[in-house]
């Protein structure tokens, strides 16, 4: 059994009981963790205070992760929270719907840098907050998606994001590794989220995943959340820079 009592962990990205966050914050708080759950505003606040009550312990911070201000001001007030962290997850993932359902090649300006911004820059400014904090070791986890190697109709622009954002995993795991801090990547089949449901042909995905996949199924929140806390724990200490496939298996298929 993994046991984490002792630990804390800071979760960006709860959005509600459909979220892989959630499934990954109660992972983390069944092994014993305190956690600090962060939302983007105050209209996500309401939705939070909801999930926090369910994880006993737990405390709620707001923090939009485009503002470093705001980044600043939540890492000053874990400090003095809780004084050390010891583990991070970015589930952090966001384009304008419109980008999402057109011809990748009318991707605008504006939309590319909104999603690179919010999805794949956000977790180098949190990790930046995050590290003089991890004084004993940490590990930082965040979510991809298989669309980052291989194309994937109507993921689009988010599809560059993530393959920033694997880029930056593997960055930061060279850097941070010297301070004893592991940075890895989780990579998800298709989940019925409210985030997913802004990509175009969702259901054709679950679909297809479901019929190719060697498991012959698709993968559930709940299982992402299982890999979460393996790389959150010391059975996972020689595991850093990886990507980390949860998806049944349909990344090894050619066809």
């Amino acid at each position: 059994m993994i046991d984490l009592s002792g630990k804390t962990a800071v979760v960006f990205g709860l959005a509600n009981k459909r979220s892989i966050a959630w499934a990954i914050a109660q992972k983390l708080q069944q092994a014993g963790a305190t956690l600090a759950i962060c939302y983007q505003n105050e209209r996500m606040k309401a939705e939070a205070d909801g999930l926090i009550q369910d994880l006993p312990g737990a405390t709620g911070f707001q923090c939009d992760v485009s503002s470093d201000d705001q980044i600043d001001a939540l890492f000053a007030q874990l400090k003095h929270k809780y004084g050390k962290l010891h583990v991070l997850v970015h589930a952090i993932a966001y384009a304008p719907a419109e980008e999402l359902k057109g011809a990748f090649i009318n991707t605008s300006r504006e939309g590319f840098r909104i999603a690179h911004d919010v999805s794949s820059y956000s977790l180098i400014a949190v990790c930046r907050g995050a590290a003089p904090l991890m004084t004993e070791g940490g590990s930082v986890m965040t979510l991809t998606y298989y669309a980052a190697e291989k194309v994937v109709p109507h993921y689009n622009v988010m599809a560059m994001a993530k393959a920033s954002l694997e880029s930056a995993v593997r960055y930061l795991a060279y850097e941070l590794g010297p301070r004893n801090i592991r940075v890895n990547a989780i990579s998800a089949g298709p989940i019925k989220t409210l985030a997913a449901r802004g990509v175009g042909a969702l259901f054709d995905l679950l679909r297809i995943h479901a019929e190719r996949s060697p498991l012959r199924r698709n993968v559930d929140q709940q299982e992402v959340g299982g890999a979460a806390l393996y790389l959150a724990s010391d059975l996972s200490s020689g595991v850093t820079g990886e990507i980390h496939y949860v998806d049944c298996g349909f990344n090894i298929t050619g066809f």
